[in-house]
């Protein structure tokens, strides 16, 4: 341009906006979660839709424990939980979320305890408030910065008065109804953190066992043989159990040195031999396990028989079709023992060390594990060795301790299952379960799961409320128990272990010569009574709860004891729907705990990457996963996450800048005044609308990432903004077309960013403030409506001509540019052949729009036999204002700039 050339610039409506293209997240985010806290804007939406009359929506929070900084894993699971509730909210509903922390229990308890030992129980339980208190605030901050809305003041602590009370109540409901008992049989028993377990506090690791076959000696010369993973249970063996309706070979077993008579399952005798290198050498006679019922083994160490009992659960998967029977170390042992009256031993203590009941005086004081060895070799002096083998299996271990579990029996408080189970059953199916799936695996752990063990040996938890008479006997009282509640609603739990047990006795107006229990309730006891403790003491919640969200691993935790819980106190399931989510793993699909995550350098903790990307960020991660499936996250994903949040942010900020001087109440024009392309975009907006809110209705929180990415990307950047830039740059401020074009864009701007609003909670509120025709902020707004004035498809049918159209032209164009005759389109004229029944002739007559939608220079339509086009490059000169080859005007523009300049 020369240097007297006009400067046009101050006459185009240039995009301008005050919303900034880079985001800073990491900076910004915490300054508007600053001041939506100071303007307390959850408790403003929840006022305003109770206000309303909106009905409820409860998600109840299932409470983390309060022992770390925020996991991936369960930041994952509070922001599908926001996502949730903000959707909720923006659908119509009353939505108040009270966020909960399960503080007792064995993981704080074992940290506590590392730090420092020989600690009293009332030292212990202060540190280990403490240690929940810096966690809870630890976590609290993170959620907070994560953009959870919820009632951060108020949360529900397990180890709060009021809450512990509540479970004293359950507890006290259950002693009522007959479903509390004291029973020795065996637990799964951590012996390096000194307590009983429940199913949910076990995790399965591989382990190497010695696997062994073992002749017991009946009195006729022959010999059972069994098989075990468990040699150090030898010691405490009552019995052999067989299959009723097996076939058993009795017969002649040779190796190179020796021969003897053996039982064996016929199905086995195979795999046996090539195991021992006995093999089978001669059928004495095959006979029914049942044969074998109340024959008497000699033990092959101890001054004693085993007696021959009949059992359903021996299988011939493996082994030899005979099971070693030891009734104080396993589940189905203790059931078939006690069913055929074979008594009871566990010689085992606290420690996982043999007692004197071992009658082994040289592995007295000795771990079992570390005797698997000694008590081998005492087999092989005795002749009873018949073969051993390393066995790989995945067993059992302690979930804080990370050591194997054993099976022991002691004295143990339990809930009898049975009971409970047909209600539960029944209740599971009618649950709405997502996935569908949840429903079968929650239904077979139900199903098949024994009585629970409820007693823990530990000192951080709530405490049994039982009492002991001078017999020794437990005494089980419902009265006992509420008198308890009550007093530890005063004083909390405190009381119980800090008074004697005489003062104790004087409070509750019992005998002075009563001893209190020194267990505590199974942490599961305490989360699994929420639903009472909180949705039935919290104004506002209400029990059964909408929703329980938590990660598949809860089937058999949380989501299980509640249930049981719920059915025995209220004889109902205390949720109506449960969505269970996958777990976070690695880009290679290998589930990280912290530790492994430490030690291969990835970082595992929120914080990382909400201080590296923002907390957006993290949120767009998390709607745009698959939740049903694994969830994999890394760095690299959180990298490929950006670019869509950037195209998101961008589009905002492109609406906005092109709405600066856009006043709703005087420049919206009326739907007859908007163009092809205004029209289409709202019916595409409808579509998106419509979509967005059945995924939300339905969770399908992925569907609206992809359905709003997808629209903004395609529908809206690629085609509309594109396509009316020349408008609302180059058309006069008030012209009808760059109103209409703004109306469209209006409606756009506030739809996305209410969309949007769960998602991005940071990014949509900051746009949401920076356009000149919103007040307060986004999250107080509902979701948009289907605008029925753009609901008959009409404009989209047009276009998708249009674009077929589009592609015929493009073809004719790409082969001009190819030859070099021109470079772009907007130096094409294009000559068009449409067919006499051409259902867009009318639109293509408006040469103006089609310049727009075609982006070329000039258009011709005439009639042919087929659709056709002919390109050539344009004869016009450009107009230095719009920049469009155009016929121009003695003053060098052409007329629609030369209009707009003359009227400035």
């Amino acid at each position: 341009m020369s240097a007297d050339a006009p400067n046009y610039k101050d006459s185009l409506c240039l995009p301008t906006t005050t919303f900034p293209m880079k985001a800073d997240l990491v900076d910004n985010e915490p300054k508007r979660l600053a001041g939506w806290e100071a303007d307390g804007l959850y408790e403003k939406i929840l006022a305003r839709r109770r206000a309303q009359n909106a009905p409820d929506f409860i998600l109840h929070d299932g409470p983390p424990f309060a022992n770390g900084d925020v996991h991936m894993g369960t930041a994952l699971n509070k922001v599908l939980k926001d996502l949730v509730c903000k959707s909720k909210t923006m659908a119509g509903h009353a939505v108040p979320f009270t966020p909960g922390w399960d503080c007792h229990g064995l993981p704080i308890e074992f940290k506590v305890v590392k730090q420092a030992a020989s600690l009293e129980p009332a030292e212990i339980r202060r540190r280990c408030t403490e240690f929940a208190e810096k966690f809870i605030d630890i976590q609290r901050a993170s959620f907070r910065r994560l953009g959870v809305f919820a009632d951060w003041n108020n949360p529900y602590l397990t180890m709060a008065p009021a809450y512990e009370a509540s479970i004293l109540r359950v507890f006290a409901k259950l002693v009522e109804d007959g479903n509390i008992y004291q029973s020795k049989k065996p637990v799964q028993w951590s012996y390096g953190a000194h307590t009983a377990l429940a199913e949910a506090e076990v995790e399965y690791a591989e382990k190497s066992s010695p696997a062994i076959f073992v002749r017991f000696s009946l009195d006729d010369s022959t010999h059972m043989v069994i098989w075990t993973t468990t040699p150090w249970t030898l010691p405490a063996n009552l019995g052999i159990a067989v299959h009723a309706d097996f076939l058993y070979v009795v017969g002649e077993f040779s190796s190179e040195d020796s021969t003897q008579t053996l039982i064996i399952a016929k199905d086995l005798v195979e795999s046996f031999s090539q195991k021992t290198g006995l093999t089978l050498t001669s059928t004495l006679r095959e006979i029914k396990g049942r044969e074998l019922e109340g024959r008497l083994a000699q033990h092959p160490f101890l001054p004693r028989t085993s007696r021959i009992i009949l059992a359903p659960f021996v299988t011939t998967e493996t082994g030899t079709g005979a099971v070693h029977i030891a009734p104080g170390h396993g589940a189905d042992d203790y059931s078939a023992g006690m069913q055929n009256n074979l008594g009871l031993l566990s010689p085992v203590d606290d420690n996982g060390n043999f007692t004197d009941e071992c009658s082994l005086p040289d592995l007295v004081g000795k771990h079992v594990f570390a005797s698997n060895e000694p008590i081998i070799e005492l087999l092989a002096e005795k002749g009873a060795l018949l073969g051993r083998e390393k066995y790989l299996h995945s067993y059992p271990h302690c979930w804080r301790s990370k050591t194997p579990i054993i099976f022991r029996a002691v004295e143990q408080f339990f809930i009898s299952i049975d009971s409970l189970r047909g209600k539960a059953l029944e209740e599971i199916d009618k649950v709405q379960w997502l996935p569908a799936w949840g429903r079968n695996r929650i239904y077979g752990t139900v199903e098949a799961r024994p009585d629970w063990c409820i007693s823990r040996q530990r000192t951080w938890g709530v405490p049994l409320p039982v009492f002991f008479g001078p017999d020794g006997k437990a005494i089980l009282c419902a009265t006992t128990a509420r008198k308890v509640a009550d007093l530890v609603e005063t004083h909390g739990t405190n009381i119980w272990f800090e008074k004697s047990d005489a003062e104790l006795a004087e409070l509750l107006d019992l005998p002075a010569d009563l001893k209190k229990c020194r267990d505590t309730l199974d942490v599961w006891i305490d989360s699994g009574c929420s639903h009472h403790a909180v949705c039935d003491n919290t104004p506002g919640l209400h029990c059964p709860a909408d929703l329980y969200l938590e990660a598949t691993d809860q089937h058999r935790g949380w989501f299980q004891s509640s249930l049981m819980l719920s059915v025995a106190f209220r004889g109902t399931a205390p949720y109506k729907s449960v969505l269970t989510h996958g777990f976070v793993v690695d880009k290679d699909k290998k589930k990280l705990s912290k530790s492994e995550a430490e030690k291969a350098g990835k970082p595992i903790d929120a914080a990382h990457y909400y201080n590296k990307y923002g907390a957006d960020i993290v949120r767009l991660w998390v709607s745009s996963v698959d939740w049903q499936s694994e969830v994999p996250f890394g760095e690299e994903l959180f990298k490929q996450v950006a670019e869509p949040y950037r195209r998101l942010r961008n589009t905002l900020r492109i609406l906005l800048g092109n709405l600066y001087d856009f006043d709703p109440a005087s420049h919206s024009v009326a739907p007859e005044s908007l163009t092809l392309l205004d029209r289409w975009i709202l019916e595409r907006l409808n579509n998106v609308v419509s979509e967005c809110r059945k995924a939300y209705e339905t969770f399908e929180f992925r569907k609206v990432f992809n359905t709003i990415n997808q629209f903004c990307s395609q529908d809206l950047s690629a085609i509309y903004i594109d396509a009316t830039k020349d408008r609302m740059y180059c058309d006069a401020p008030d012209s009808i077309r760059r109103r209409a074009t703004q109306s469209a864009m209006h409606d756009v701007f506030l739809a996305l960013t209410k969309l949007l609003a769960p998602i991005l909670a940071y990014t949509a509120d900051e746009a949401w403030e920076h356009a000149s025709f919103t007040s307060g902020s986004v999250h107080e707004q509902d979701f948009p409506t289907v605008d029925e004035r753009f609901t008959d498809g009409s404009a989209t049918s047009l276009m998708d001509r249009l674009f077929d159209i589009r592609h015929t032209l493009q073809t004719g164009i790409e082969e001009k540019i190819q030859a070099k005759e021109f470079n772009r389109n907007n130096e094409a004229t294009i000559t068009l052949t449409i067919p006499a029944n051409e259902p867009a002739a009318n639109i293509l007559a408006d040469t103006e729009l089609m310049k727009e939608i075609f982006i070329i220079s000039s258009l011709t339509v005439e009639t042919g036999e087929a659709l056709a086009a002919r390109a050539e490059k344009s004869t016009y000169a450009l107009c230095p204002r719009c920049r469009r080859l155009e016929p121009l005007l003695p003053s060098g523009l052409c007329k629609r700039c030369d209009d707009v300049v003359n009227a400035s």
